[in-house]
């Protein structure tokens, strides 16, 4: 049990650019950074969360570590979307401790706060601008001022289009930057969507079944992208996919219940008894 995330955050910060009064108790290193001193990026411990008596996390504890791709795994109903909830701020716990790098906790975050600090979500369903290209797409997301008067007479500087471009590159959209968005493939707008998250500099990703209704192609080529931006970010991926969860390779977690059943790489948890019996009533 990683002993850090006890420590009481001292009440001096504020992270500059983060002016939400719930932000004011915790802290980072500098400005704009997070504490990784001790390699996690993620800590959940003992998250419960309850709704109309159903416990949909019971005790939940987890860490991911900086730079890591995790896989989560787990039977309908195991509380997966509820931990994303929890960490992006739009659920509040009942109970636990739930921190990003060494002290800044979650718990006490707004939502466009916890954005802001660096999280990143993506949704099952693709939501892209349809009638904006892929590269207005990209620019719209892109890490700047949005108060009205700088949006309005904004002018992309040489560096922003290069930004753009190495996105596109890293999506596999850079042949389709002018094409709107409504007539790109379905993996296509699951791509163009995480792009449209980099573009926020996100240091942790969370992302809900990325390669639902995707092609076999669609899917090899999301796996490769998702193993390319693994070290730069962290990711932790909801996916029921096994063939997918394989191709991703790393750890994985499984979840029953709300709380952690088993965690290895998939064929060690795919042998564990506990974990056959949970999917296939053994």
């Amino acid at each position: 049990m990683n002993t850090f995330m006890r420590q009481s955050p001292p009440p001096e910060w504020p992270p500059e650019g983060v002016a939400d009064e719930s932000a004011s108790r915790a802290h980072v290193v500098k400005p704009g950074e997070l504490d990784l001193s001790h390699k996690v990026i993620l800590y959940l411990e003992d998250i419960t969360v309850s709704f109309d008596g159903f416990r949909a996390l019971n005790k939940l504890s987890l860490a991911i570590d900086a730079g890591e791709l995790r896989c989560i795994i787990g039977p309908n109903g195991a509380g997966k979307t509820t931990m994303m909830d929890v960490i992006t701020g739009k659920t509040r716990p009942d109970s636990g401790t739930a921190f990003f790098g060494q002290t800044l906790d979650l718990t006490r975050l707004t939502e466009p706060a916890i954005a802001h600090a660096g999280i990143g979500r993506k949704f099952q369903k693709p939501t892209v601008f349809e009638q904006h290209t892929a590269f207005e797409n990209l620019e719209l997301a892109m890490k700047a001022d949005k108060r009205v008067r700088r949006t309005l007479f904004a002018r992309l500087s040489d560096d922003d289009r290069d930004r753009i471009a190495d996105v596109l590159r890293q999506i596999r959209l850079e042949g389709a930057a002018d094409r709107p968005a409504g007539l790109l493939s379905h993996g296509q707008k699951q791509w163009l969507e995480i792009g449209m998250l980099l573009m926020q500099e996100p240091r942790l990703l969370l992302l809900d079944e990325p390669v639902a209704g995707m092609t076999d192609d669609e899917t090899e080529r999301t796996a490769e992208l998702f193993v390319s931006l693994a070290g730069k970010h962290s990711l932790v991926v909801v996916e029921h996919d096994m063939a997918f969860v394989e191709a991703l390779g790393g750890k994985v977690t499984v979840l029953c219940e709300g709380s952690v059943l088993a965690e290895g790489d998939l064929a060690s948890v795919q042998a564990d008894p506990r974990v056959i019996e949970v999917y296939l009533g053994r």
